[in-house]
């Protein structure tokens, strides 16, 4: 006997709906409900691991080829950088470690610009997104020669800086561990390695391209804080000149 789709209410004649594709009967919500969910958010069965090791060995070539040969092998980018960037927060908080790699915060306290500061930094994925379309057009600039769109930059910067979340994330365990501070030392391998992987992705031949590419990720960071501590003292100002 037929029965209609809970989703669509489309007839349904075999074990899933021809109209919108959800299995007539679901599945129990258990432990292995759970868990596929998980490993279907985190690409797990496509290889975090894999992506990681990917982009830390060749990110240049790894990227090009996500972008215009093979989709499927990778965690995709905008899941990878905001998983990496929960794991970040989630370590610093279990550690203690509260080191920001971004701050513009005010002498005042009530300051928006506090308050936007901390929203910043207690959101490191979108974040990083945000602060990705800054560094972008840098990039989009300084590589004006090359046939990347902006979309295709951003995907590349979601790797990158997925990667140099777990950078900081390895930092904070054993600053957490030893009591002694790795942020320094974070910072340089995390600049190190964007100014790696985007002169790579450009053209690694191209001395320059390393150059042009550490140039544009910090003028796309300090666009961000820059726009973001203007934001706020201009809030700080509507409300100290306008408020009742």
């Amino acid at each position: 006997m037929a029965e209609n789709c809970l989703s669509c209410n489309e007839v349904i004649t075999g074990k899933y709906c021809s109209n919108c594709g959800q299995k007539a009967k679901l599945d129990r919500i258990n432990g292995h409900y759970i868990k596929h969910e998980i490993e279907h958010v985190l690409h797990l069965e496509k290889g975090i691991f894999y992506t990681v090791k990917e982009l830390i060995l060749r990110p240049g070539k790894t990227v090009r080829s996500f972008i215009s040969e093979n989709r499927t092998r990778l965690v995709k980018p905008i899941i990878f950088v905001i998983v990496t960037s929960l794991i970040y927060s989630l370590l610093s908080h279990a550690f203690h470690v509260e080191t920001s790699y971004i701050s513009f915060q005010n002498t005042d306290g009530g300051s928006a610009v506090n308050y936007l500061d901390k929203w910043v930094n207690d959101h490191y994925g979108y974040s990083n997104l945000m602060m990705s379309i800054f560094i972008g057009l840098w990039i989009r600039l300084f590589f004006r020669n090359y046939d990347y769109n902006l979309y295709e930059i951003l995907i590349l910067l979601c790797f990158v800086m997925g990667v140099c979340m777990l950078v900081f994330s390895i930092a904070t365990v054993l600053q957490g561990l030893t009591h002694v501070s790795f942020y320094i030392t974070g910072s340089v391998i995390f600049l190190i390695y964007a100014t790696w992987a985007i002169g790579d992705f450009f053209d690694g031949s191209k001395k320059k391209n390393y150059f042009k590419a550490l140039g544009a990720y910090l003028l796309g960071m300090l666009s961000f804080s820059f726009l973001v501590a203007f934001l706020g003292l201009f809030i700080d100002f509507l409300i100290k000149n306008f408020a009742a």
